[in-house]
């Protein structure tokens, strides 16, 4: 069955449940060039493309994508001091009506491939080369640089019909004012964050940076000219922005400007970055500089050292007691909850320490988190189902009843979810977006972030790049050989750790659906059809969401004739997990 955006409402997410009669259509497989008419066959001159090789001196770059698929980074060449002005490529899945040319561009596997190296060689990205120096070719050379300066920060280049021939493709600009407004002012930026005037760095405008890469769909690495400071010339930062959901920015710039220091934790922000607003005229926060870790992420750094033999236990023990650390600080000192431990969140520093970054509070999907948290977080997604074209919502009673359960768990849940604005005020003073989190005592999400922290001790341990393969969000360079929670090179005495950190674990929709490059199919069933893989899919959602519905009644029960522990599984504290890796630390240092 193919992977797309339907795939996630019937297969992926708890929506599934709910599919009484799918439309089959929309999932099954297409082969293009068999059995097809003249006039849709790839035989067909019109149904050719002239060429995907990039020109000889292209004038864009793409950096990577996100979105499913539809959102691609496109780095202009045109100067060498070009700021980064996040003008991204979008592509709705509507804009590719032919399978054929969805066929030659590789569209299905751009859904899971974020990369740059390994994007670069699909069909999709010379294709988006060759169609920006197209345009700005025929619309004349200035075209981009007056966009620059004309139009707001993120604003979406959007390719609204792809064609074979590129010269008809339609492309037009989407100036986003709305991102602009949600923006804060840097006049009293304390004050609506909440921190001490003296915490606030000082800004630099956003035409003073030069982009040099775009790391993700929020982080672009930046160089910064006309140097303040003791700032050296070369100097590379990362420059951390969003063009969607601003709130989470503005989050995440409160919680690492209150946060304490610690060494495996990111540093306060160096800078703010400013732009002056083309609507309202204020002068805006747009994001803020942190430094710049070269040797990238955990993620895929270990299965690399793993695969040349170059993993040592000593070195392990240092990161897992650094890791430990650090999160306790979080949780102790910065009086906080991190939800979203994973590897791509850890980055190496110049010394190969540990250093945790990613403070939106955003949290991560359900193969990652405790099964606490995401008893809630199905629910929200069932009381959140919105009817679409495509994906017909969940019956009416039913968004119902998961919703009046939430409002229980968490009151005025709807109001703090339709919260554009970090300047509109939340719901109960709430501290974040967070539903799942929030709907939790502080006893529990410290036995959340315990179970999360398993999970990565894990991928540490076994040198794997995350503990389930053929993740379905997103393929990894070095895909796990192994997976969660079977064990291979964990010593003994840390799996028995990493077995409590993990205590109430439940199955994952992996174990009987997997990607297998770009389609789903049934573990062990290479040949599996749509219909089978959507049968198996809402008979597992319907069995996690009663139990789910079950857990959540039995904690409201015991919380209501208190008898509720938070810490129901009986996990490790933070400080426990950490004593006991010390202890083995040592005991290994003795033997050496």
């Amino acid at each position: 069955m193919e992977l797309n955006s339907a795939s996630i409402h019937d297969v992926i997410h708890p929506t599934a449940a709910f599919s009484q009669s799918p439309a089959l259509a929309k999932h099954r497989a297409t082969a293009p060039s068999e059995g097809v008419p003249w006039d849709e066959s790839q035989l067909n001159p019109k149904n050719r493309l002239d060429s995907l090789e990039l020109p000889l001196q292209p004038l864009f770059r793409i950096d990577g994508c996100t979105g499913l698929g539809t959102q691609y980074y496109a780095v202009p060449l045109t100067s060498p001091e070009m700021p980064p002005l996040r003008f991204d490529v979008f592509i709705p899945e509507v804009a590719v009506a032919s399978p054929i040319l969805r066929e030659l561009l590789n569209l299905n596997l751009a859904f899971h491939t974020k990369d740059a190296p390994r994007l670069r060689r699909l069909g999709i990205s010379s294709y988006i080369v060759r169609a920006l120096q197209t345009w700005i070719t025929e619309s004349g050379p200035d075209t981009y640089s007056t966009l620059s300066e004309a139009l707001p920060f993120g604003s979406r280049i959007i390719f609204e019909a792809l064609h074979f021939d590129i010269h008809k493709t339609r492309i037009s600009v989407v100036p986003t004012y709305y991102v602009e407004r949600q923006l804060l002012g840097v006049a009293k930026l304390d004050e609506s964050l909440g921190v001490a005037p003296e915490l606030i760095p000082p800004a630099v405008d956003i035409m003073s940076l030069s982009i040099v890469q775009e790391l993700q769909d929020s982080v672009c690495l930046v160089r910064k000219r006309g140097c303040n400071r003791n700032d050296e010339p070369d100097t590379l930062w990362i420059f951390k922005a969003m063009t969607s959901s601003t709130k989470y920015l503005f989050v995440e710039l409160r919680n690492l400007l209150l946060m304490e220091p610690h060494p495996n934790v990111i540093s306060r922000p160096e800078y703010l970055v400013t732009k002056r607003c083309l609507f309202g005229g204020k002068t805006a926060v747009v994001g803020f500089l942190l430094p710049f870790h070269k040797h990238g992420s955990v993620r895929d750094i270990l299965p690399l050292m793993r695969i040349h033999g170059r993993l040592q236990l000593e070195q392990q023990l240092r990161w897992a007691m650094q890791l430990t650390s650090a999160v306790e600080h979080i949780r102790a000192r910065g009086r906080m909850f991190y939800p979203d431990l994973r590897l791509d969140n850890i980055l190496f520093s110049a010394s190969h320490d540990i250093v945790m970054v990613d403070f939106e509070q955003r949290g991560v999907w359900c193969e990652f988190a405790a099964p606490e948290v995401n008893a809630v977080e199905y629910v929200r997604i069932l009381a959140s189902d919105e009817l679409d074209e495509a994906n017909p919502t969940i019956p009416e009673e039913s968004r119902t009843h998961f919703a009046a359960v939430l409002n229980r768990l968490l009151p005025d849940w709807e109001a703090l979810q339709a919260c554009e604005n970090y300047s509109t005020a939340r719901p109960h003073g709430y501290s974040n977006y967070n539903i799942p989190w929030l709907a939790l005592d502080e006893v529990e999400q410290e036995a959340a972030m315990v179970y999360m922290l398993g999970r990565v001790l894990w991928c540490i341990f076994e040198g794997q790049s995350a503990p389930q393969k053929a993740a379905v969000w997103q393929s990894y360079r070095y895909e796990p050989d192994i997976e969660f929670p079977a064990f291979r090179l964990t010593p003994s005495g840390l799996r028995a750790l990493i077995d409590r950190c993990t205590r109430g674990r439940r199955d994952v929709l992996s174990r009987l659906v997997i990607r297998q490059g770009s389609r789903l199919v049934l573990r062990n069933r290479e040949r599996s059809n749509a219909e089978e893989v959507l049968g198996v899919a809402r008979d597992w959602w319907r069995a996690e969401v009663k139990a789910a519905e079950e857990f959540l009644s039995m904690r409201e029960e015991r919380k209501a004739s208190g008898t509720w522990d938070g810490n129901h599984f009986g996990r490790p504290k933070l400080g426990e997990v950490l004593a006991e890796l010390k202890r083995f630390h040592e005991e290994v240092a003795k033997e050496g």
